[in-house]
């Protein structure tokens, strides 16, 4: 391998003790420095990147196959803290693509997470170059104060990188050793980081990424895209995920948004929140905003809380290039948007007003249509229907036929038609078990005397019980209370704790209660017109059954 001359040296160009404290330690993130890295390989027009991790020796290694560096690009650019590619145009002259480094401090992030960092580079048919940058060399330099040019870099020993350089014609290589916190994560956890947050490809099909040899795919996302319920797509964005996410697996619903084309992207919902800590236990998945493709602010969500339960079910992407332009709207650690930039806050008002709102009351409508709990912030239904359509669901559950059943189209038809008659049932049972037991304790404080005719039904309905529990040989006690009153029905109970009569009387409504009731606990499914007079005649009842304990 070609060496560089033993005499050049190379050093940074800022003030150590600026460097210092312009942000060594800003990039607290293992993904927040290989996205840098992967950054300046897109900026480098490079075609492939590969990532090698070495967990034993907690090192790891970023090998591109960009245009690379001379030497005097190493020293006046890379070395250069604050040196911009912008300043020759807004993107790369051999690929047009838009440049994703802005301030020319990102590089800092490169020297944040390892005890040394070997950087080397060569450009087509050039030597390579390059210099390790020790950090507890850096730190005495800076503690002994130093001038740039009093602290060179390091030399490097070429041959250690053979097996990288081997067949590589051009690009840069940069080792991190001795990873401070370690790398605490699987490569299948590393393939998933890059899938989620490097979305490079969304712009240029011809860029990739590899975690050793092993290209990362969408496929290293299909655990999320298998808890994947429902999908909004905010206009037309060209996304191989969401081409694989509606193609190979079964969303129960897709929406469309067709609004200012500057917003692109999409806003997915999983089944349970705990789908979205696919990642590990402290990271979970957010709608997360894009710029020019790379990761500019996490979860952004947070900025507009609605407080609603879909939040915590959400997850996807924004897309907004309009945010690259000529103001700096970035924070210093580059991993979040300054907070109140006019045209972030625009932003997200569009967010919140035409695209968070719709989503809100199609996911309540969705899940509950696919048996799933909704939103109880939303009061398009009660209270009492919608926990009704909870226990539903949970009681379904039981009768569900497992998905290689030839018979589980049909039985789901069933059960899915029997959903709001089933609702509307359960929360009727409801109100008559409430009711009924609230007379029988009431008739029980008041020592109410049982009338002759009252009696007459109650033993009536001892002996039918009696009888039945014969036939089945069942020795046990059924009721809590074998007190008279347990065997009468709103209609005796009635006749007890009203004697007014009359058309306007608790009896006279139970009257027309019963034959509903009666239906209603034999588990029939009543007629919308039956429903109409239960519903009627329970709200009468309850009022007069208040107005009796008030007395």
């Amino acid at each position: 391998m070609t060496k560089q001359p033993e005499e050049q040296k190379f050093s940074f160009e800022i003030s150590l003790s600026v460097l210092n404290h312009l942000g060594r330690n800003l990039y607290r993130s293992f993904a927040t420095v290989l996205g840098e890295a992967v950054s300046n390989a897109w900026d480098a027009n490079a075609e492939n990147v590969h990532i090698y991790i070495d967990q034993e020796n907690k090192s790891f290694l970023i090998k591109d196959d960009g245009v690379g560096m001379t030497a005097d690009d190493f020293q006046n650019k890379f070395l250069k803290i604050g040196y911009s590619k912008r300043r020759d145009g807004h993107s790369s002259p051999h690929k047009n693509r838009p440049y994703i480094g802005r301030k020319g401090i990102g590089k800092l992030a490169l020297l944040s997470c390892a005890e040394k960092i070997v950087v080397i580079s060569k450009k087509a048919g050039g030597d390579y170059i390059g210099g390790v940058i020790d950090n507890s060399g850096l730190d005495k330099a800076i503690t002994d104060d130093l001038t740039p040019k009093e602290y060179q870099l390091g030399d490097v020993k070429f041959d250690t990188f053979a097996q990288f350089t081997k067949d590589h014609d051009q690009g840069t290589i940069i080792y991190f050793e001795n990873i401070k916190d370690g790398i605490k994560h699987s490569l299948t956890f590393l393939k998933k980081i890059v899938a989620l947050y490097f979305r490079f490809s969304l712009i240029d099909p011809d860029f990739k990424i590899y975690i050793g040899d092993d290209k990362v795919t969408h496929e290293c996302l299909d655990d999320l895209a298998s808890r994947t319920q429902f999908l909004w797509k905010i206009n037309d964005i060209q996304d191989p995920y969401i081409d694989r996410l509606c193609v190979n697996f079964e969303l129960k619903e897709i929406g469309q948004f067709k609004f200012d084309t500057r917003v692109k992207g999409f806003i997915a919902s999983v089944e349970k929140p705990r789908d979205l800590k696919i990642i590990a236990m402290d990271e979970r998945v957010g709608v997360d905003l894009f710029v020019n493709g790379r990761l500019r602010e996490r979860d952004i969500l947070k900025h507009i809380p609605t407080a609603r339960v879909v939040e915590s079910y959400l997850y996807g992407q924004i897309h907004f290039n309009d945010l690259d332009d000529g103001s700096d709207r970035f924070t210093s650690s580059r991993e979040s948007i300054v907070a109140d930039d006019p045209k972030y806050k625009d932003l997200l008002d569009f967010l919140r007003d035409k695209i968070i709102g719709k989503i809100l009351s199609d996911w309540d409508i969705w899940r509950r249509k696919y048996r799933k709990d909704g939103d109880p912030d939303n009061t398009t239904i009660s209270a009492k229907e919608r926990k009704a359509e909870e226990l539903y669901n949970v009681v379904t559950e039981d009768f569900l036929l497992p998905k290689e059943s030839a018979n589980k189209k049909k039985v789901d038809s069933w059960v899915n038609e029997l959903g709001a008659d089933a609702a509307f049932n359960f929360a009727s049972y409801a109100d008559c078990f409430i009711s009924e037991n609230l007379i029988r304790k009431f008739i029980h404080e008041k020592n109410i005397t049982i009338t002759s005719e009252a009696q007459r039904d109650i033993d009536a309905w001892k002996q039918k019980e009696t009888q039945n529990k014969t036939a089945g040989n069942i020795n046990i006690d059924l009721r809590q209370v074998n007190a008279d009153v347990s065997y009468l029905d709103m209609q005796g109970l009635a006749n007890l704790v009203d004697k007014t009569g009359g058309q306007n009387s608790l009896p006279n409504d139970s009257k027309q209660y019963k034959p509903i009731r009666d239906a209603l606990m034999h588990t029939a499914r009543l007629t919308d017109e039956a429903k109409r007079k239960l519903t009627t005649v329970y709200e009468n009842i309850k009022g007069r059954i208040k107005k009796i304990f008030i007395k």
